[in-house]
């Protein structure tokens, strides 16, 4: 009988996620049994690894086993293992609370969607799983008992916002969860799940790779094999697409699976998947990231993050070796020689997949490269074994006519005879970019100019120094070399008062104003210095910073702007003209808009604008 009943509230993001499961509109309840063989599963993962330091865990010919049973009079479902089990201040931990960062920004990014999208998103994701067993429940009862503890502990609750924690008798090791499902009504579009045929089904349906039996009616129900010890043409895509949700805890299908295998000096194999959808945390330093680490079949660690590279972290997968000590810890993993041989040969074979797939399936690359393409650019920095491939599989926006998404590769063969540097311009959108006055003489020419619109981009183009002997170079810093210096400089003469008078008004904002050769159309434009940082990277690290700072920039002019020649023609006839104070304010405004930034002092923008206009009337 159990005893010292206390009773507790559950956690706020707990409560909302109960709310969800019992009464959201989502039919597919079934997933249920497969969180909770999950889960069993994973018990029984962490036993064996804690019984590699505590062998006495573990009884010599004890069998590691799932157990179902099901009772149709009493409508009850119970779902048992022989696994590492819990103490009561882990069960009053692990189930009254959803200890993970980033479930109150998830609930409130969910709010607007359905209700069946909240559930398939949030199972699983927080470790929520333990509570779909609400949807098909009106009371869920857990009796659990720690390996090498003797007391057990009993959990109850009927989903109402509150837990009860009482002492219980439990002869073995392991978890024991109680479902008292809701009413089955005939007819209904929801199973009967105390049926033999139903819990069968979803047995083999979802938990068929689980690598424990999982025994109902004396009957084991699943094939145990590992899913990635089977060879392809053993494996039906369905399998693979369950086995993905299992791992990952979501509910799309993978965009791509592949499996690998090596073997030699070392033995490792890997089954590794890409995510159709870029996970919401994919730049959270909270993310959790990694592949599934086993070694001899064995789960020594579930986010492994030294497999891959960061910049491939999205993958999804698990990674099996036999050369790894099955108690290998995470400073060994950093310092093992295997760990970084797996790692070095996991990296080739994604981005030669990634290469083919580019090759094979450009539309499918395209698709891959939308979700995933900012995260693979961070690889340029530092990954300069794989430099070469990885400048390869880079795609980026551009000018050209055919729009979408271009290749520097194809890009370069698409340039202009005469052309000496792959042009670019970084920004915070495309419609910022390719509105740009920067672009004016570049696409008069015909030259293509790359849009890198990534915050990452800033960081590229510095990794990139140039591309099969092509220099990158900013449309938006420098000179422009565009063949029409020798003009410039015939016309500087002519236009001197009108610099020097810019100059001297604008001396706390601009260190230079100078003739542009980039202008067609625009009266103006601001430029750096080609050893500045751009605007873009400017803005960024002032947010990261938490300050503002701004450098000074240069002030370009087109000469042939008619309200440029007018204004040099005025100033010709009287260097005093009380417009000119005006007109430097409105001009060096209307060139920081024009780039799509933002004014420092828009009031004083606006004041002089009015006067401008007003004088002009």
């Amino acid at each position: 009988m159990s005893t010292k009943v206390e009773t507790f509230q559950f956690q706020a993001e707990a409560r909302q996620v109960l709310d969800l499961m019992i009464h959201s509109l989502y039919t597919n309840k079934e997933i249920f049994l497969r969180e909770l063989i999950s889960n069993a599963s994973d018990a029984l993962d962490r036993l064996r690894f804690e019984s590699l330091s505590k062998p006495e865990l573990i009884g010599a010919d004890e069998k590691l086993e799932i157990r179902i049973e099901s009772n149709s009079e009493a409508r009850t479902l119970t779902i048992e293992d022989n696994g590492i089990g819990m103490g009561r201040d882990e069960v009053i931990a692990n189930i009254g609370t959803i200890a993970k960062s980033g479930t109150r920004e998830l609930m409130q990014s969910l709010k607007e969607k359905k209700s069946s999208d909240v559930l398939t998103s949030l199972i699983g994701q927080f470790g929520v799983g333990f509570y779909s067993a609400f949807m098909v429940a009106d009371r869920v009862t857990l009796v659990t008992r720690r390996a090498g503890e003797e007391s057990a502990t009993q959990w109850e609750s009927v989903g109402d916002g509150t837990f009860s924690i009482a002492d219980a008798s439990k002869f073995t090791r392991g978890t024991s969860i109680t479902i008292h499902l809701k009413t089955f009504e005939e007819g209904s579009d929801i199973d009967d799940f105390t049926a033999q045929w139903v819990i069968e089904r979803i047995v083999k349906r979802y938990s068929d790779f689980v690598s424990y039996p999982v025994i109902f009616k004396d009957r084991q129900l699943n094939s145990m094999k590992p899913i990635w010890t089977r060879s392809r043409s053993e494996v039906t895509d369905d399998e693979y697409k369950e086995f993905y949700k299992h791992i990952s805890h979501d509910w799309n299908e993978p965009m791509k699976t592949w499996s690998f295998r090596a073997e030699g000096r070392s033995e490792y194999q890997a089954l590794l998947f890409v995510p159709s959808e870029a996970p919401f945390d994919l730049f959270y330093t909270t993310g959790k990231f990694g592949l599934h680490l086993y070694v001899r079949r064995v789960l020594i660690m579930e986010h492994c993050e030294e497999l891959l590279p960061p910049y491939l972290r999205f993958m999804r997968g698990v990674v099996d070796s036999a050369d790894l000590p099955l108690n290998v810890s995470r400073q060994r993993l950093q310092e093992d020689r295997h760990i970084a041989q797996i790692r070095k040969w996991l990296t080739k074979k994604v981005l030669d997949s990634f290469e083919e797939m580019q090759k094979a399936e450009p539309d499918k690359y395209v698709e891959f490269w939308n979700q995933f393409g900012r995260v693979v650019k961070e690889g340029a920095s530092f990954d300069f074994d794989n430099k070469d491939k990885l400048m390869g599989l880079y795609m980026f926006e551009s000018s050209s006519d055919s729009g979408g998404l271009t290749t520097l590769k194809d890009y370069v063969a698409r340039m202009k005879e005469g052309q000496s540097a792959i042009y670019y311009l970084t920004g915070p959108s495309r419609r910022a970019v390719e509105n740009s006055p920067h672009l004016e003489a570049f696409k008069e020419k015909g030259y293509e100019v790359l849009y890198l619109v990534d915050p990452v981009d800033e960081i590229l183009v510095q990794s990139l120094p140039e591309i099969e002997g092509k220099k990158l170079k900013s449309v938006g810093k420098g000179t422009a070399d565009l063949g029409t210096e020798k003009d410039l400089e015939e016309k500087s003469g002519e236009f001197s008062g009108l610099l020097n008078a810019l100059q001297k008004r604008l001396e706390d904002r601009i260190k230079e104003v100078r003739l542009s050769s980039r202008l067609t159309a625009s009266p103006a434009c601001l430029v750096v210095a080609e050893d500045d940082v751009s605007p873009n990277l400017e803005k960024l690290m002032s947010q990261a910073r938490g300050e503002k700072t701004v450098q000074k920039r240069i002030m370009e002019l087109n000469p042939d702007n008619e309200i440029v020649v007018r204004m040099r023609d005025r100033i010709q006839k009287d260097e005093n003209d009380p417009l000119i104070d005006d007109f430097a304010h409105v001009l060096f405004g209307y060139a920081v808009l024009a780039e799509g930034s933002e004014l420092q002092d828009p009031l004083s923008f606006n004041q002089a604008l009015v006067r401008t206009l007003g004088r002009s009337v």
